[in-house]
């Protein structure tokens, strides 16, 4: 199963991601891309250290969703790596249906709570502020209804009175980066 990650930020699930297929732990899908929509994105910093090609792709003409000339380049660049999966690890641009259409059912995102509570921007931080006693994180597919799509697989995370704002997120992180390695790898065996 032929991967490409797409990110926007430092990249801690798409390292969590190598991690585990560097460890044999990915199942048979392979890492073949890593695309960024910021030119000086962490995650790029990745490529070099686990032997992945990483480039910046320029998503413009729009700030938060990619459509128009970059989603033109997403869709060549994509389909020359011939994907079997598309995920997306922090990629913070939302996907319009032309893109969704052509890669159908292939892909993926992470979110960080329990869809399908707290969608869109700020998921921890919504359910902190919100009180509830258990987030966690969503791998699901996606739709053009921004965190809408059918959920593949969840994980819990307890907020316990003690918690902060910052330690929660990084019980969540935790999370992610057991959980999205692991939906990877049963999607590739179920794939064969």
């Amino acid at each position: 199963m032929r991967v490409v990650i797409l990110g926007s930020g430092r990249g801690s699930n798409a390292e969590a991601i190598l991690v585990a297929q560097q460890a044999g732990r990915l199942g048979r899908a392979q890492v073949v891309q890593i695309f960024s929509d910021q030119p000086g994105a962490g995650i790029l910093n990745l490529g070099p250290r686990f032997g992945v090609p990483a480039a910046f792709l320029d998503a413009a003409p729009f700030k938060t969703k990619l459509d128009g000339e970059g989603e033109q380049r997403y869709v060549a660049a994509i389909e020359a790596c011939a994907p079997d999966l598309i995920v997306l690890a922090g990629f913070m641009r939302v996907l319009k249906p032309p893109f969704l259409g052509r890669f159908a059912g292939r892909v993926i995102n992470l979110h960080p709570s329990l869809l399908p509570s707290f969608p869109g921007l700020d998921g921890i931080g919504q359910a902190f502020r919100r009180g509830v006693k258990i987030t966690g994180c969503t791998v699901h597919h996606v739709t053009p209804e921004v965190d809408g799509g059918p959920i593949i697989d969840q994980a819990a995370v307890r907020i316990e009175p003690t918690d902060t704002l910052e330690t929660l997120a990084a019980k969540v992180h935790a999370a992610e980066h057991a959980l999205l390695p692991a939906v990877i790898a049963r999607l590739s065996e179920a794939a064969g």
